[in-house]
């Protein structure tokens, strides 16, 4: 048995494999990989005794799920009112082309950043925020934005 077929399995165990709570299963899943995959999505319908369909249905449901590998260093950028007034929409534009991504692709290629924007991070006071893997970095500007992923991107290196 492979090491994420084991890791999926004692979740759904955790869970007592009771299809009731097919959320939080798939809330604990997607936590640990960052993403719904689709052998991982086949594997919990399996194991619940619930058709892949509905398993999807609930995934593809819920905007907070997603079925697309993400990178190691999920950036979201508000575009929330206040954010948006502040000028948060240049940041984006910034991270987007220098994570050199291109059309609806929101991870780059090395697979280190995923980039996304929320309605609101509930930091109106701090605009225009950003968060890096749930952490806010406040009043941001285009520079500011690079310089923080450059370093993380420096950071990956040296590990």
């Amino acid at each position: 048995m492979k090491p994420d077929t084991e890791k999926v399995l004692s979740i759904l165990a955790s869970h007592e494999n009771d299809p009731s709570n097919l959320i939080a299963i798939l809330q604990d899943v997607q936590a640990e990989y960052n993403y719904l995959s689709e052998a991982n999505l086949t594997l919990i319908a399996d194991t619940l005794g619930l058709s892949v369909s509905k398993v999807y249905s609930v995934a593809t449901f819920y905007e907070n799920f997603s079925l697309e590998a993400k990178g190691k260093h999920i950036v979201k950028v508000c575009a929330g009112t206040a954010c948006h007034v502040r000028k948060s929409g240049p940041i984006y534009d910034a991270i987007y082309e220098y994570l050199g991504l291109h059309g609806k692709k929101k991870t780059s290629d090395d697979g280190l950043f995923t980039l996304e924007t929320v309605a609101c991070l509930g930091a109106c006071g701090l605009a225009p925020v950003m968060t890096v893997d749930g952490e806010v970095h406040a009043k941001m500007d285009p520079e500011r934005a690079i310089e923080l992923l450059e370093t993380i991107r420096k950071e990956e290196v040296r590990a």
